[in-house]
């Protein structure tokens, strides 16, 4: 269920089941004695995971909903937490703080009223909706958040690469299973002093702030997102399986977080990933609190995970292709805009690298390095080949040649730059 801001929202599915009298189908296809199937709410925008903590508690304190839960669900509550939404809304380091905060709040509802809870994340793919390294991933979880169980989705590009072989699939499991039965019998940390988490939310507010100030309130952003990236032409091509926006708007608001970063991962500038995170650490550190964020990421296992990834991404980004893409697409009146985006990418690695300590982008994941910099002689072609192909295509948008060309680059630079949040991992 998407988009559960109050508990009535969850007691309606129920009440509609129980009218249709839908049950459960148990041993040999019978119906379990009173079973029904679990309603699940989802709580993605930033909106919805301020309210999780409030529309959980609100639903246990109710005698015939808990009741319910333990009679039939085993006493067991499934609350479902999504990345994607989260990300495009407010960035993606406000969306990791929601999302950390959200789980503490669930957590302690349940524990209050008795009550198990399975966190289902709604992760995967390209980091700016979530993804990166399952271990790091559930290592990183709020303590008492992954207590024996997990639920996470697989993208279905993902499937293939994780699954597609027993070896890999075997290993797969084992990275889960480890993962939950460490994190259950070895919580990770919680912050060690409240001042930690205040300097989390001012970044995490500074950071919104710039992220917004850029994707919703400047009028030149949506047409220069067009221009710079294939994201219009998406929408003729045949892959995904959504349409790429939910309503008929163009806006960036109506527009799926999926191919909101998918097209902002073929030009090679990643931003939805980092957009937001050298103003946030900028702030803090000027301030003087930068031996603070030092041991934060030492000592906070969610702080360090949320600083790797962005660094991994960074170190995917590449400032000349994606420059090179406004030259040639981008209405010289928009360029400026571009060439201000360049700048604060070059601002967040330059504290990232402060933070993590290291002298260069993804110097402590060395094998990761080296698969980027093998993948380069065939990517940058690549790149330099979707720019022609858009310019021509944008003169003759009819031409099936080009829209099967521009296909193919779309397919080989989602292979080069994994992480993608569409098509490959």
């Amino acid at each position: 269920m998407f988009g559960n801001w109050q508990a009535s929202d969850v007691l309606a599915v129920e009440l509609l089941q129980k009218d249709a009298r839908l049950a459960v189908s148990g041993e040999l296809g019978r119906p379990c004695p009173g079973g029904t199937l679990r309603v699940v709410p989802l709580f993605e925008t930033v909106k919805d995971l301020r309210a999780a903590g409030l529309v959980i508690r609100k639903l246990l304190s109710i005698d015939w909903y808990r009741e319910h839960i333990i009679k039939n669900h085993n006493g067991h509550q499934e609350v479902m937490v999504g990345y994607s939404d989260s990300g495009k809304d407010a960035g993606r380091f406000t969306a990791a703080w929601e999302l950390y905060k959200a789980q503490e709040d669930v957590v302690a509802a349940c524990n209050e009223y008795g009550i198990k809870v399975t966190l289902f994340h709604g992760r995967g793919g390209s980091i700016g909706r979530g993804g990166g390294p399952t271990y790091l991933a559930i290592q990183s979880q709020p303590p008492g958040s992954v207590m024996g169980s997990l639920r996470s989705t697989e993208q279905g590009e993902m499937v293939q690469a994780k699954f597609g072989l027993p070896q890999t699939a075997v290993r797969q499991l084992e990275i889960y299973t480890t993962a939950v039965l460490l994190a259950t019998l070895r919580p990770p940390q919680p912050p060690r002093e409240e001042k930690w988490r205040n300097l989390m939310e001012e970044m995490s507010e500074i950071s919104c702030q710039n992220y917004r100030s850029v994707v919703y309130e400047n009028p030149e952003f949506l047409a220069y997102f067009h221009e710079a990236t294939p994201q219009a032409e998406l929408g003729f091509l045949n892959i995904g399986s959504r349409p790429t926006r939910r309503k008929s708007s163009t806006g960036i608001g109506h527009l799926r977080a999926i191919p909101w970063v998918f097209a902002w991962t073929q030009t090679r500038f990643v931003l939805p990933a980092w957009l937001g995170v050298g103003a946030g650490l900028q702030g803090v550190c000027e301030k003087g609190h930068t031996d603070d964020l030092k041991a934060m990421y030492k000592e906070w296992p969610f702080f360090q995970s949320t600083i790797d990834l962005i660094e991994m991404v960074l170190g995917k980004a590449d400032i000349p292709i994606a420059k090179h893409y406004d030259e040639v697409l981008v209405l010289e009146s928009r360029q400026e805009l571009g060439s201000k985006l360049r700048r604060e990418l070059l601002a967040a690695g330059k504290y990232v690298l402060v933070i993590s300590g290291h002298e260069k982008l993804s110097e402590n994941n060395r094998i990761l390095r080296r698969l980027i910099e093998s993948r380069l002689p065939y990517l940058n072609p690549i790149n330099m080949l979707q720019v022609e192909i858009l310019k021509r295509l944008r003169c003759d948008d009819a031409n099936h040649k080009l829209r099967d060309a521009l296909l193919i680059t779309i397919n080989g630079i989602a292979a080069g730059m994994r992480n993608t949040g569409l098509l490959f991992k």
